[in-house]
This record gives structure tokens, sequence and C-alpha cells, in this order.
């Protein structure tokens, strides 16, 4: 006598046999490429993506270095990223109006644009703690100060018996045309050793530059006129002169051993 063989029985040999089983199996295949195909789409999007990004990043810094020799003053007034770049030179003077907005005195009658105060004022307080002594000897001068500056120093060289426009030649490889000075932008300062306060190339020889000269870019300030860099900068060799251009700025500078000319491509 046949047994009977009830619904449930008749269903769970349906769905066990090949058929059935093949179509699964299918359907999961089809998935689990569908999964491949889609993941890999999602990669190359991801890293197309990083790739535009990148791009912006990398187009957003040549324009950041194009306004900063070509469009100094606004570009320095303003907040936009890389604000600290501008270049001030012979070739690329400053409107001589520019002051900047707010002014920090890091010393009695010497002053910097309120925007570096922080990494300025760590860097001198860290020197200190290394148990070197400096004090900042100039720092932001306006227009007329510069000019004073400089008339000065070219009547020192008439004195010496050179020609006016030979004291001018002179005086201009030390001095900035008034016009094209940094220390209009609030952003130079002249830091020397309180126990050798000339201004000549020993200087570089005190335990107070051989530090600066090592550790400012780790505060985003550089040598603005290194050695035989005068070719390039206009300005002879200054190992008191320290420029703020911003972290990242001075160690790409520091690494490659180059002025901020030849960073910006000017």
């Amino acid at each position: 006598m046949r047994k009977k063989v009830n619904l449930d029985q008749r269903l769970k040999r349906v769905f066990l046999s090949g058929g059935v089983v093949g179509v699964i199996a299918g359907i999961l295949f089809t998935v689990f490429v569908a999964d491949i195909i889609i993941s890999r789409k999602e990669a190359e999007f991801e890293s197309q993506n990083a790739k535009l990004a990148q791009e912006k990043v990398d187009l957003q810094h040549q324009l950041n270095k194009y306004n900063a020799a070509h469009n100094n003053a606004e570009f320095l007034a303003g907040n936009e990223e890389g604000w600290a770049l501008v270049l001030v030179n012979e070739t690329h003077p400053l409107d001589t109006s520019y002051a900047p907005a707010e002014l920090y005195e890091v010393e009695s009658e010497r002053s910097v644009d309120a925007r570096i105060r922080e990494p300025l004022d760590r860097m001198l307080a860290d020197a200190e703690k290394a148990g070197l002594s400096m004090y900042v000897a100039s720092a932001y001068r306006s227009y007329d100060q510069q000019r004073t500056v400089f008339n000065a120093t070219m009547q020192d060289w008439i004195e010496q018996g050179y020609m006016p426009l030979d004291a001018y030649d002179e005086t201009k490889k030390s001095v900035a045309v008034p016009g094209t000075s940094e220390h209009a932008t609030g952003l130079a300062v002249d830091i020397i050793a309180s126990e050798y306060e000339a201004l000549d190339d020993r200087q570089g020889e005190t335990a107070e530059q051989i530090w600066l000269m090592e550790h400012c870019w780790e505060y985003g300030f550089i040598l603005r006129y290194p050695p035989e860099k005068a070719d390039v900068t206009g300005i002879i060799f200054e190992p008191w002169h320290y420029r703020y251009v911003g972290e990242e700025a001075a160690k790409e500078i520091h690494e490659q051993n180059i002025t901020l000319e030849e960073y910006l491509g000017e």
C-alpha cells in the first residue's frame, strides 16, 4: 500500500530538485557579479573624485601663487588662503598706501601684522627656552619710514665719497627701494642676537641666527635673503631678515633650498 505524501514533503522535494537549485545558484551568481561590478565602479568613481579634488587643490595653489605675485596688495589685505605668500620686491612693488588692517606690537615700537602674532611669539619663546637671546630690531615700516631709512643709508654712501647714482646702487643692495620693501607688508622682521648687534655677515655666525635658520620654517618663517641668492632676490645675504609665508610654504622652501621668488616661479 503506497504511503501518502503530504504537500509539505512534495514542496521540499521540488525545492531540492536540480532545476530550482540551478535557478537559485544563477541568481546568486548574478548578484555576486553585480556586486563586483558595482564595487569596481564605486572604486573608479572614488578615484576620479580624488583626482579631481587634487587637481582643484593644485589649481588653487597655482592661483594663489599668481595672486601673491601680481595682486599682492589686494591679496595680502584679504583672508584668502595663501595671503602670506605675497611677493614684494623691485619688480613687484606694493601699493604705497597699503597698511596692515591690524598691527601687533611684538616689542616696543616694533609691530607686525597681527595675523602672524602667534607663530612669531612662539618662535621667540622657543628660542629663549633653548637658551638663546635675541630681539626684533625692525618690523613693519610704512612707505615713508622706508624712504627715511633708504635716504639715510644712501647719504652714508655719499659721505664715503660715492657719487649719487653709485650711492643709490649700493644702497639698494641692502635696503629695499621705498615701495618694494617687505617690511611694508608687516610680515617681515629683522631679528638679531642680543650679544652681537651688527648687521653684517658675522650676525649669521651667532648661535641665535644658526638656530633661527635651522628652525624658523617650523613656525612658517623663511630666511628671506639667503647667501648666494642675490641674483634672484636682488638683495645681498641678510642673516637677520625673516619673512612669514605660512608653514606649508616655509617647509617646501626650506627643503628645496630656494627663495620665495623661485617658489612662486617669478
